[in-house]
């Protein structure tokens, strides 16, 4: 008797007939394999003198040592005389925590959320929350359970803290929607992982041979036009790279860009004379609303990931990522002097919170200004140094 892992699961033949396959380690513990290719795992057992199963979960949505848990946790049941199959068939109606990922997508998050935060959103539970938690009840979930869950992505902390956020949210939810009890968010008291910021900015002689690049691209035509102008267009304003990819014509001013509906609602962001002269380089396709263009007919530009790749192992920057060039605008605002608060507006925060990480600039630059100021007045109030003393004159 095999014990079931994932990789024995998937390779377990298809027959005519379903059939059973008992786990070594865990008795009463298999997985049951149809005619039609789904396996499930499942639990057997005896309660009043019959012989019953009760289903677990499909394979390839429940991870393998997660069914192993429940079955135990089920088996317990059983030895403490209680009849898993009769417990839950009074809470058939309870939803279980795929049924609330699944609520809390199709009524929360599709209508409160970016396509792009809709997406990560799905990302998120598709690959970790169901995996790990979706065949369990929502009621049930404990905060040992989060806590176990959030340890079990410790190798990538920002994605973790993410991950715990959308839990929380949706428990939140849940109390509202009647699924658990008032304050039983089992989130709450989980500490998130410290994370350490991304921060890489382009200094000075970087943009200068990053500019050249851009230069050779265009002019030898082994790049679009469009998707340079994208590059620069990021630098020169701060925007988002999905504010610059669907940016369109009607929303340009003398002064500003005008967008309707950013990540964070309606902006204005300036838009400045050379950041016109970007615009004025490219050429407009009649009907096509968008400033960077597609490779189809009336559309913006897709991809700006691939071009970028290339661009930059030319220009000797392979560790610096589209959002870098974000951060190099926002840098480059705190070093010269512009206050954290108005560099928030300008990049469309919508938290103070995340412009702070570019506070430790702010202070340089205070520092540097208050040593240029410093060296002004030693300068003025130093004496002139002469190789023979001065020889006071003693007046009675």
């Amino acid at each position: 008797m095999p014990k079931l892992t994932k990789r024995f699961v998937d390779k377990l033949a298809i027959k005519p007939t379903d059939y059973i396959v008992f786990d070594a380690d865990v008795g009463g513990f298999a997985v049951r394999v149809f005619p039609s290719g789904r396996k499930s795992y499942l639990i057997q057992y005896r309660s009043g003198g019959r012989t019953r199963r009760l289903a677990i979960g499909k394979h390839g949505t429940v991870a393998t040592d997660e069914a192993r848990k429940e079955a135990l946790r089920r088996l317990g049941e059983v030895a403490k005389g209680e009849d898993p199959s009769h417990a839950r068939n009074q809470r058939l109606r309870a939803p279980s925590m795929a049924e609330l990922c699944e609520r809390y997508l199709t009524e929360h998050a599709q209508a409160h959320c970016k396509p792009n935060t809709l997406r990560n959103y799905r990302g998120l539970i598709k690959n970790h929350i169901q995996p790990r938690l979706g065949m369990f009840k929502a009621v049930d979930i404990r905060r040992s359970d989060i806590a176990e869950f959030h340890h079990s992505m410790r190798e990538t902390p920002h994605q973790a803290n993410r991950a715990l956020a959308t839990l929380s949210k949706m428990f939140n939810l849940a109390e509202l929607w009647g699924i658990r009890p008032d304050g039983s968010n089992p989130v709450r008291l989980v500490p998130k992982y410290k994370e350490k910021p991304k921060e890489r900015y382009l200094s000075h002689v970087e943009l200068m041979r990053l500019g050249q690049v851009f230069f050779d691209a265009v002019y030898s035509g082994a790049e679009s036009p469009f998707v340079v102008a994208a590059y620069q267009l990021l630098l020169m304003t701060g925007c988002r790279m999905s504010e610059i990819m669907t940016l369109k014509w009607e929303y340009v001013t003398a002064t500003h860009l005008e967008l309707p509906d950013s990540k964070t609602g309606k902006r204005r962001i300036p838009f400045s004379a050379d950041a016109h002269a970007v615009l004025a380089s490219l050429p407009r396709t009649l009907g096509n609303p968008y400033v960077i263009e597609g490779k189809l007919p009336n559309t913006h530009c897709a991809d700006l990931q691939h071009a970028w790749q290339r661009l930059r192992k030319t220009a000797g920057l392979e560790d610096v990522r589209i959002h870098d060039l974000r951060h190099t605008y926002a840098s480059m605002a705190v070093t010269n002097g512009i206050d954290l608060l108005t560099v928030g507006k300008i990049l469309g925060h919508s938290n103070y919170q995340t412009t702070e990480r570019y506070a430790h600039l702010a202070d340089e630059a205070v520092r540097n200004a208050s040593d240029r100021v410093s060296g002004m007045i030693a300068g003025a109030i130093s004496p002139v140094r002469n190789d023979t003393p001065t020889k006071l004159r003693v007046v009675t």
